[in-house]
């Protein structure tokens, strides 16, 4: 009998064991959102912060630029080029050559960049103008120039790129034309780049030619280097 007890009471317990609700698994954790994909956007005062500092640091780089008599590639290097050859105002020159193409930013890039990058050369082309006033230069070296000239524009170009902001008329037309008509927007821009310098060579010196493209090099290097996406979790 005792044994007939036992093997009922195992049967109940297997029983009941059969009855109870099944513990589902619990979930895994949801994986965090990456904040870093989708970072926080520049706050107003960075934007202005940012914007008066970048155009500030390309200021004096086309300062330098300027005084040694050299050039570079994009706009400023065709309001460079104009300059050298009729001796009128770098900042003027540049602020007229860039005009045209805030349409094409407009619709090309919107009207956030388009604002940014509206003010962003008005600045460099008042600073461009006081900086002389502000710094006196008696003795500049013209490979320094080349270099630390160039470093200081694509240092400058950086800080703006960062806050979606930007200089160049002739990389906005690069972009429009590679988006409607098929054009690679790199070769358009290295032709343009190419052909500024080959006009370069009937205004200047060759060795100057030469620095200028030392400088080109410089300034795209720090470009390329430091503005590759996903490299950097930067704010955008």
């Amino acid at each position: 009998m005792a044994d007939i007890s036992q093997t009922q009471a195992n049967l109940s317990a297997i029983q009941a064991n059969a009855d109870a609700p099944v513990n589902a698994p619990e979930p895994a954790p949801a994986p965090e959102t990456d904040k870093a994909a989708n970072p926080p956007k520049h706050r107003l005062y960075e934007d202005a912060i940012a914007l008066v500092l970048g155009t500030l640091i390309v200021s004096l780089g086309v300062t330098l630029y300027t005084q040694a008599v050299l050039i570079t590639g994009s706009t400023a290097g065709a309001a460079l080029l104009i300059h050298h050859a009729s001796g009128l105002d770098f900042g003027i020159i540049f602020f007229a050559l860039n005009l045209p193409f805030y349409w094409l930013s407009f619709k090309r890039m919107g009207w956030e960049f388009t604002l940014k990058t509206f003010i962003a050369v008005g600045l460099v082309s008042a600073f461009s103008r006081l900086t002389p006033i502000w710094i006196n230069i008696d003795t500049l070296h013209p490979l320094y120039a080349a270099l630390i000239g160039g470093g200081l524009m694509g240092v400058g170009l950086l800080m703006l790129f960062r806050h979606r902001a930007g200089l160049g008329g002739i990389n906005i037309l690069a972009l429009y034309l590679q988006e409607y008509h098929g054009i690679r927007a790199g070769y358009f821009q290295l032709g343009i780049d190419a052909s500024i310098m080959v006009c370069a060579l009937f205004l200047l010196p060759w060795d100057k030619v030469l620095l200028s493209l030392a400088g080109a090099m410089v300034l795209n290097l720090i470009i390329a280097m430091n503005h590759r996406p996903g490299r950097y979790f930067s704010a955008r």
